[in-house]
């Protein structure tokens, strides 16, 4: 076991004798025993610390960002990062009781924030506030973007990389990276000669995204929002001698048809 980010998969890998790999697995996302610690601060369940770190020897801490980030910049965690609806609004609360130092104050900024018949059914309504902030602490969608080039980096042909999403932002970012890594070029489609030299490197095995079973939900309730997505590597040899991507040929598009006489 080594302790370490996604980001630094890659030097990981090589260090310790594991590259190219033939298979790497990405569990995204916070884990059951983080949220179950309530001195990890990740959960409203129970009173804690604003801590939220995955890591406790990084420096950046929720109470960090509730307590010294402007109302602007809340705001744009939480629209951005926990897809809140009310972001502004809950932005301004947090900003008008701080500090707050436990979940549970942060949890009851945000009841007081949302009116109560605008309150969520099936989750409490803190739980996007406390995704957003968590995301932002750990720079999680950060991580999952550079984790996914060292993977493409660290796997050998024929390889596989699975990953497993838990939420909405998570997957797109998966699932957008596997559909650009599987494409010969990203010009857009007017454009009638590739100037990009991209070369597909991945194969997607997985076209939608496998979802737990109701045995498997029944068993661990927390599975149910979980997307599993696998693809493969690409042989290299369409790259030439020197490592570069040999361009495509130049595109085929479709004529405009001549505008009529009528």
């Amino acid at each position: 076991m080594v302790h370490g980010q996604f980001s630094e998969l890659e030097t990981i890998a090589s260090e310790n004798g594991f590259r190219p790999a033939d298979l790497i697995l990405f569990d995204f996302g916070i884990s059951s025993t983080q949220v179950d610690a309530p001195g990890r601060g990740f959960s409203f369940r129970a009173d804690g610390p604003l801590d939220m770190r995955m890591d406790p020897t990084s420096r950046m801490t929720a109470a960090a960002v509730v307590n010294e980030s402007d109302v602007t910049e809340i705001e744009r965690i939480l629209r951005e990062y926990g897809e809140e609806r009310w972001a502004r609004r809950i932005a301004q609360f947090i900003v008008a009781r701080r500090p707050l130092r436990t979940t549970r104050d942060l949890a009851q900024a945000v009841e007081a924030a949302v009116p109560r018949k605008a309150w969520p059914r099936d989750i409490h309504v803190a739980t996007r506030t406390f995704q957003g902030i968590r995301i932002a602490v750990n720079d999680e969608l950060g991580e999952i973007e550079a984790g996914l080039r060292a993977a493409l980096s660290t796997l050998k042909p024929g390889g596989r990389m699975a990953t497993i999403s838990f939420h909405s932002l998570e997957d797109r970012l998966v699932k957008s990276f596997f559909n650009v890594e599987s494409k010969d070029c990203t010009c857009p489609p007017q454009q009638p000669v590739c100037t990009c030299g991209h070369r597909a490197t991945l194969r997607i095995i997985t076209r939608h995204p496998v979802r737990p079973s109701e045995a498997e939900v029944a068993a661990n309730p927390r599975a149910r929002s979980a997307r599993l997505r696998v693809a493969e590597r690409l042989s290299s040899e369409a790259t030439s001698p020197g490592g570069r991507p040999t361009p495509p040929a130049t595109r085929r598009h479709r004529q405009s048809p001549s505008p009529s006489n009528e």
